[in-house]
């Protein structure tokens, strides 16, 4: 096994210390490689030093400009920072450059959803779940983006996907909950926010939406 691969497995036993060891030795072993500056770089984020990251994430791009994981990666701590115009231009030029993952397509949309721009968020979230089949968070994101452009129908089908594949989503149920309110199936709506309230009994819009619904059904 490389020492990449070491580093990758270390990580997923959350034993940073010895997966910096391996990926500073595959450095040293193979200095314009950009993975592992790349995979060091990832170390680096998991601990919470994303500057020195940066750095790692750049001297990938600087040996390879199209070293598609690098601006993924970079999109993602300005996405966990909040900056969502410049995780979204990370993002875009990572699909530019070729990743045409399911985890691109959703930080892209997210990123554009964030930025208030669901219509352009859709396409790319569309696409996630088409590539992320078995993703609830992909369906729900998805879903909440369709509402917000009144896709109601559409929405509801979607989320209904997400809770099929996560039945303890309690945000996805009571986004169904809101999505049937809207189509005014208030029986349907009720029954949406009950099962939100019993995945999450502190959910309190769950709790808001159910009184309304009973609130008028005692009118």
């Amino acid at each position: 096994m490389d020492k990449n691969q070491t580093g990758i497995e270390l990580m997923r036993e959350g034993k940073w210390e010895e997966a910096a060891k391996a990926f500073a030795e595959a450095i040293e072993d193979q200095p314009k490689d950009p993975v592992a500056y790349i995979n060091f770089g990832n170390v680096l984020t998991a601990v919470g030093d994303t500057e020195r990251a940066m750095n790692f994430y750049d001297k990938a791009i600087a040996i390879d400009e199209n070293a598609t994981a690098a601006f993924y990666s970079k999109g993602n701590v300005y996405f966990d920072k909040q900056d969502f115009t410049q995780a979204k231009d990370m993002f875009e030029l990572a699909l530019k450059k070729g990743l045409e993952t399911g985890d691109n397509f959703f930080m892209l949309g997210m990123s554009l959803a964030n930025l208030d721009n669901s219509k352009l968020a859709l396409p790319y979230l569309q696409r996630s779940t088409e590539l992320l089949e078995d993703d609830a968070e992909a369906y729900f994101q998805y879903g909440l983006c369709l509402a917000r452009e009144n896709f109601i129908d559409e929405a509801i089908t979607v989320l209904e996907k997400a809770v099929m594949l996560d039945p303890g989503h309690a945000d996805a149920l009571y986004n169904l909950g809101v999505a049937y309110g809207f189509k005014e199936d208030g029986e349907k709506a009720l029954e949406m926010f009950n099962r939100a309230l019993e995945v999450q009994p502190d959910h309190l819009l769950a709790g808001h939406g159910k009184k309304l619904i009973e609130g008028q059904d005692n009118q």
